[in-house]
């Protein structure tokens, strides 16, 4: 199958919200993490004007790897024309999150440890409504 970054980032962030909803710590998290991670993939696109390569296929965080998909995201923002538009937090707020911890404990969660991974997935949901505005998107 097809990629397609923006619908799975809305995808997510739907389900992530309704998991939230229902104070469902661990699984919402780790949606939060995924609709980011997609929704930067899918701009990164947009503001590349080509497709990613599968080199760039990285998580929203990855510890282990020499970049993620918010520094890919940050690669192709700066360089871009409507850049500006899509102005990124000081700081990561994907730091301590893991594609792994979807194996933890989800006593391990709270929404202490979520609602950081929240607000950083509706910034890039209004980064998506900002591209959306100005013609990025179909």
């Amino acid at each position: 199958m097809d990629e397609d970054f923006l619908d799975a980032h809305q995808r997510h962030w739907d389900d992530a919200e309704r998991l939230y909803a229902a104070k469902r710590w661990a699984n919402a998290d780790h949606l939060y993490g995924f609709s980011a991670e997609c929704g930067l993939k899918a701009l990164s696109e947009k503001l590349k004007e080509n497709k990613l390569e599968r080199k760039e296929f990285f998580h929203i965080m990855e510890s282990k790897k020499p970049s993620n998909a918010w520094d890919i995201f940050e690669t192709y923002r700066s360089g871009h024309r409507l850049g500006s538009k899509f102005v990124m937090p000081p700081s990561n707020p994907f730091t301590n999150w893991d594609v792994s911890q979807r194996y933890a404990n989800q006593i391990n969660f709270d929404q202490a440890l979520v609602e950081p991974h929240r607000a950083g997935a509706e910034t890039i949901l209004k980064f998506i409504a900002i591209a959306d505005k100005e013609g990025l998107l179909p």
